[in-house]
């Protein structure tokens, strides 16, 4: 996600007359007819997939009674959490409503800003919705395939993926679009794009949730079959017998592909809205061909991620990983072709040179290529890290425990260098491409924050396929899962459990990559929070008239630590980090005891369960999961929507006494700061969440990281035991790496992911909700 394009002269933008922005020619709006007429194309292309898997083979009735359970499961529980996250959306909406309506500088943009929220949450939900839908029912048709081919099923749950990576993309790129349309973006461009923000949060919010919910679902169940099934009972993973095993293989769709489904629309979504205001910022140069540019990005992006899908293929003898990693390489090479193709035609004019953005875009294509090298690194058996972490479980669970959280703080060592240096190469190759442009309100910042927004879209140039890997994971662990169940000949467990692994390393990659997107926009998107503020201040100073003084050059760029108020929004903000992630496992923790009892409860009323002589309640174990997990998920996410907000209220009304923001600064006679009837508007709230949204970005970054890779980690150290390192299952090196995967569980599938939602959400939150910190 990219909100960060909005730290550009938004003033320039909101502000401005309807009729001094509607210069547009006719020829430059089919490049938005183009990216709709693709999205289309997409969702068509989506729904072909989605009929050649479902009219594959469902294999044997013992299969499907096992396939149907985990689809009634994963249903029954979306169902219920997007009814919870419908109410909190409507409750939201109505507060950003109020809060547009009584400022007078957004007014004018408050039904739009709630229209563009409330699509952007549906549009997510649905993402989410859609991409399950078909993975469950994929997972039949990939074990089925097994018992033919590893190709065939490969391809089956390649495909069952891909159709979540087109509908997320698609559905960011069309909705979008039409809003831009619906709001009059093609008479009065510069002036609409402000009015999209709302869909960033929309889509922020749905994905905090349906991230958080389905982590503490998935990981709960995991967690809680593990304990008692592999540790106490001694039984294999996916074993019938286990009551908690069906709740284990909802989890992964629940957590894998609804929640990370919307996790990376909504990466997307604000991607490009960022993207097109920065565009309007840069309308003298561009027209609405810079607008229109991000939309056109990610229509490159599904043709490049479809013809990747469709190249993939393998034989029974090789490497699933190196068939997939083929479709990235072919979709790359394309998605960077075409990206380079409509910057030149896109971004040109007066000044500009086209090869320095070109290689803004290159940057973050490479910088996604390096995220996924070093997650590889660092969750992959045939590296030290993994394999330092099975060596430490030769003298038990403490010392595996410590190996796994060392490896874990190492982790963000090298993806912040190569955030670090994306970051400033991206805005040095802007400054260069746009050294030719002299024209007034566009200086060096602007084309250098241009350069950084550019590298983000670059990086996510291929953001529908690696959805498609990580949607593949969940996949083929349910069709393992299956074939185990059904009682399948070992041949065919030997091909599911090629493809488990594959999908393991997808699902460790597209966290990396989801996280290295967030910290890519991180600085943005504290700049977008101050650039946003300085609109707010110029609007009301404005409206003021002869009242109100507005020093020349003045913004919203010094935010200063000394003062208390900021010192403390910065100390709550990384608070909320360390605290919601707590909660979120705290809440694994609580669910997982809830199973562990149910489990134990079944073995011991039912002794036939272990003589295999009857069977378990698996509806009961699901049922105690779904009520848990949604209880569990509300409180953290009200936590992350409603500290910021507080913040922002109560240091606004308390700055007087700390003179944060309030004090009037003269230089010859003239204040340096914005005032009305002599007044200093107050900036007391505004710079508490500074503090807050700075401080608590950094620390959710480098968190996020430690829990995605270390968790990995800790769970790739236990599989490469079972592999026969060390003694393999069942050793005492086993049992050690058992503990240590459990603990790492939560970590990499519930607070790790839900941690870089939480960045991107603070973000929106901020940007969206300025206008009540003023």
């Amino acid at each position: 996600m990219n909100l960060g394009a909005l730290a550009t002269s938004v003033i320039s933008l909101q502000y401005l007359p309807s009729n001094s922005t509607s210069l547009t020619q006719s020829s430059d709006t089919l490049w938005l007819w183009i990216a709709l007429g693709v999205g289309v194309l997409a969702l068509i292309a989506a729904f072909i997939l989605a009929r050649i898997v479902l009219a594959g083979d469902t294999g044997t009735p013992d299969m499907r009674v096992i396939s149907d359970a985990i689809r009634e499961g994963a249903e029954a529980f979306l169902s219920r959490q997007y009814r919870s996250i419908g109410i909190m959306a409507a409750v939201l909406a109505v507060i950003i409503f109020l809060g547009y309506h009584f400022s007078p500088s957004t007014r004018d943009v408050a039904v739009q800003t709630v229209i563009s929220f409330l699509v952007g949450a549906i549009c997510s939900g649905l993402a989410g919705f859609t991409g399950m839908y078909v993975s469950i029912r994929a997972n039949i048709r990939t074990a089925a395939a097994a018992r033919n081919s590893l190709n065939g099923a490969l391809q089956s749950a390649l495909r069952g993926g891909a159709v979540t990576g087109l509908v997320v993309v698609a559905l960011a790129l069309i909705g979008i679009g039409v809003l831009f349309l619906f709001f009059g973006g093609l008479n009065n461009p510069r002036h609409v794009v402000y009015e999209l923000v709302g869909f960033g949060f929309g889509a922020s919010l749905v994905a905090l949730f349906a991230q958080l919910g389905g982590g503490i679902y998935t990981k709960a169940a995991d967690v809680g079959a593990d304990l008692v099934g592999k540790v106490e009972a001694g039984i294999p993973e996916d074993d019938p017998r286990n009551p908690a095993v069906i709740a284990d293989l909802v989890g992964d769709n629940v957590g894998d592909c609804a929640g990370r489904g919307a996790d990376i629309f909504e990466s997307t979504a604000a991607e490009n809205v960022g993207a097109m205001i920065l565009g309007a910022a840069l309308y003298p140069v561009f027209g609405i061909k810079g607008i229109l540019f991000p939309l056109m990005v990610h229509a490159i992006n599904l043709v490049a991620s479809i013809i990747g899908v469709a190249v993939v293929k393998t034989t029974d003898t090789e490497d699933p990983m190196r068939a997939l990693n083929r479709g990235f390489y072919v979709t790359s090479i394309l998605a960077l072709a075409g990206f380079g193709g409509i910057v030149y035609k896109m971004l040109n004019g007066p000044g500009v040179q086209p090869l320095y953005l070109f290689l803004c875009g290159v940057i973050g294509l490479v910088t996604a290529f390096l995220f996924v090298w070093i997650t590889q690194y660092y969750t992959e058996s045939r590296y030290r890290p993994v394999q330092s972490i099975a060596e430490a479980s030769l003298t038990g669970p403490a010392t595996n425990i410590i190996s796994g959280l060392a490896v874990g703080m190492e982790t963000p060592a090298m993806p912040v260098v190569v955030i670090c240096s994306a970051l400033l190469l991206s805005y040095y190759f802007g400054v260069k491409g746009l050294a030719g442009v002299d024209l007034p309100g566009i200086s060096n910042y602007v084309k250098g924050i241009y350069g950084t927004a550019i590298a983000t879209m670059g990086m996510l140039s291929c953001a529908a396929y690696i959805l498609a890997m990580d949607t593949f994971g969940p996949i083929t662990d349910n069709a393992g899962g299956i074939i185990e169940m059904s009682a399948q000949p070992d041949s065919v467990r030997d091909r599911t459990d090629k493809l488990d692994s594959a999908g393991n390393t997808t699902k460790a990659l597209t966290k990396g990559y989801a996280v290295g997107s967030a910290s890519l926009a991180a600085f943005l998107l504290f700049s977008a929070y101050l650039e946003e503020i300085k609109a707010l201040v110029t609007a009301r100073v404005t409206a003021a008239g002869s009242a109100g003084y507005m020093p020349p050059g003045w913004s919203f760029t010094n935010v200063n630590l000394a003062e208390i108020p900021v010192f403390a929004g910065a100390m709550l903000g990384a608070m909320l980090v360390y605290l919601f992630s707590s909660m979120a496992i705290k809440a694994v923790g609580r669910t997982a005891q809830m199973v562990v009892k149910d489990v134990r409860d079944q073995f011991r009323e039912n002794p036939g369960i272990m003589l295999g002589t009857s069977k378990p309640d698996y509806a009961r174990c699901v049922s105690i999961v779904t009520g848990a997990a949604l209880k569990e998920m509300v409180l953290p996410g009200i936590l992350a929507v409603g500290l910021p907000v507080a913040v922002g209220l109560i240091f606004r009304n308390f700055s007087s006494v700390y003179g944060a923001g309030t004090e009037v600064l003269t230089r010859g006679g003239f204040s340096t700061v914005p005032t009305i009837n002599g007044v200093p508007v107050n900036l007391g709230g505004a710079t508490a969440v500074a503090g807050l949204l700075m401080v608590g970005t950094i620390a959710g970054v480098l968190l996020a990281m430690l829990m995605n890779n270390g968790g990995g980690a800790w769970d790739n150290a236990k599989k490469w035991i079972e592999t026969g390192k060390y003694g393999g299952k069942k050793s005492d090196a086993h049992k050690a790496a058992v503990v240590g995967d459990t603990v790492g569980d939560p970590f990499k599938d519930t607070a790790g992911p839900s941690l870089h939602v939480l960045i991107k959400l603070l973000a929106t939150i901020t940007l969206v909700l300025a206008p009540l910190f003023l």
